[in-house]
């Protein structure tokens, strides 16, 4: 069914306009959610389908880079099927291949299922932004903004506390499960309530040929990542092929979309200086978030003690200030330089990050508690006008096609950021044992003193191995939190590089 011209121009009221924003929402909350309540879950997973924790990484990778790959063709999607049909059909899948993931037997079904979440998921978080700015008056699209906007906030910080709690209390599989009823009762809702703002579809053509290198250089380079551990990385011909493929395929890609009529990316909006260092500055913030962000919860409760439960709600108090400072945020973007605002939330995620490189094996859960707090207070200062200033920079016809290269190379870089910080850990980690093996009780006093307790040798041999192997993950923990906060740093005075965006935002453009 296709809406008239007088009903895409007549916007929600009451009630139903009330219950649409709920259902839309409700959509963006889901695909967000499923971003980080895997993250605390990894050690269960792995434990339960017996695989390693890099493994277990691809849990959440796996769902990362499939979403990155959809998020271009969002666009053409829904303007050749339609974005309601388009909406109501994924929200369906994503139900569908959620049961799928909590059906899981194997670490290759689960990673399918995961890689099809995402596709499903990168569909529904612009098509729910571009109905909330349909069905809401033109007078109110900041509303809607702030709605898409406060579930895309709040998702991430329920994520670990929900997925913590269901895999102490329920198994791993519930995670997933509980996407299933909410998907199945918001399709049909949100497709008999917006099949009216339904547009004709138009018969746009494809760059088929971009897309498959697109998908040829991505999934090459994650698979470089993903692997490269386990297979000794550039010793091995299989990480050097990949790499080789990844960078080959980019270069290609980039050749054949510049000189494309229709292409899938467009990547002539890199010309403008303002959005290229925006572009960088997010990637190399949101890398460095991500991978402290995954990195905590695979700390605490592989070395730490906690629980998957208390791990969660651990790392979810970096949500708490990040909720109350987005509305500071909103009302100085109009009065301060967004450049200004972006330069203070990265230096100020860069000082609490530095807090958290100087933690020892003694630390107690405020002491990490805290700095995770003060950490969400710079998020909105960073992303809010981060996302102003870049697609301030493009002309406004280059808006949509902005939006989706930001989110594209965003999610990309958390992708990469999962699988990089997982090897580099492991790998200080084993030499940090190295180094301190070669000088922890020469003499032998330690093993003296664990014998004088009553230990056998081999018994004080190996607590003193368990005393080396603590030490040695929290300095390497320490270490990926300094190369963290290097990375917000160095992104914090990239941003400079950017003028002042030319023109405001119209948000209506935004949401498409």
């Amino acid at each position: 069914m296709t809406g008239s011209s007088d009903a895409l121009d007549r916007p929600l009221q009451g009630g139903m306009l009330f219950l649409a924003a709920i259902v839309l929402a409700s959509a963006n909350f889901i695909a967000v959610l499923d971003m980080t309540i895997a993250n605390v879950s990894v050690p269960n997973i792995a434990g339960s389908l017996g695989i390693s924790a890099s493994q277990g990484t691809w849990v959440i990778t796996s769902y990362s880079v499939a979403e990155a790959i959809v998020v271009p063709l969002t666009g053409w999607i829904a303007g050749r099927f339609g974005s309601v049909r388009v909406f109501t059909t994924a929200m369906l899948l994503f139900g569908a291949f959620s049961a799928f993931c909590g059906l899981a037997q194997s670490l290759e079904m689960l990673v399918f299922g995961r890689i099809m979440q995402g596709l499903t998921g990168g569909l529904l978080m612009p098509l729910s932004q571009t109905l909330l700015l349909r069905i809401f008056p033109k007078e109110k699209a900041n509303a809607a903004m702030a709605i898409w906007a406060m579930t895309t906030l709040i998702a991430p910080v329920l994520g670990p506390i929900l997925g913590g709690s269901l895999c102490d209390n329920f198994g791993w599989p519930l995670i997933f499960f509980i996407n299933v009823p909410l998907a199945m009762f918001c399709a049909p809702v949100a497709f008999k309530m917006l099949r009216r703002y339904e547009q004709s579809p138009v018969r746009m053509p494809i760059d088929l040929i971009g897309l498959s290198l697109l998908i040829l250089f991505v999934g090459a380079l994650q698979l470089m990542v993903d692997l490269g551990k386990e297979h000794a990385w550039f010793e091995s011909p299989l990480i050097v092929s990949l790499g080789v493929i990844a960078a080959v395929g980019f270069v290609v890609f980039v050749i054949w979309e510049l000189n494309q009529r229709h292409p899938i990316v467009n990547l002539r909006v890199f010309r403008h200086r303002g959005f290229t260092m925006s572009v960088i500055t997010l990637t190399l913030a949101f890398g460095a978030m991500f991978a402290a962000n995954v990195l905590t919860p695979l700390w605490l409760q592989s070395y730490m003690g906690y629980t998957s439960a208390w791990a969660g709600m651990t790392t979810a108090w970096s949500g708490v200030l990040a909720v109350i400072a987005a509305p500071i945020v909103g009302q100085r973007m109009g009065k301060v330089d967004p450049r200004r605002l972006v330069f203070i939330g990265l230096i100020w995620l860069a000082g609490v990050t530095a807090l958290r490189s100087n933690l020892t094996n003694d630390v107690t859960y405020w002491q990490i508690s805290i700095p995770l707090l003060l950490m969400g207070a710079g998020l909105p200062f960073f992303f809010v006008p981060l996302t102003a200033l870049s697609l301030g920079s493009v002309e406004p016809h280059e808006t949509a096609s902005a939006a989706g290269l930001q989110n594209f190379l965003r999610t990309l870089s958390g992708a990469v950021a999962t699988s990089v910080v997982q090897t580099v850990w492991e790998d200080k980690a084993s030499y940090n044992h190295a180094e301190l093996s070669g000088v922890v009780d020469r003499w032998g006093a330690a093993v003296r003193a664990y014998e004088a307790q009553g230990m056998s040798h081999d018994q004080a041999i190996y607590a003193l191995n368990n005393l080396v192997d603590g030490q040695s993950v929290m300095i390497a923990t320490n270490q990926v939190m300094a190369l963290v906060t290097a990375a917000f740093f160095l992104a914090a005075w990239v941003i400079w590089l950017a003028p002042k965006p030319k023109h405001a935002i119209d948000a209506t453009q935004a949401g498409h």
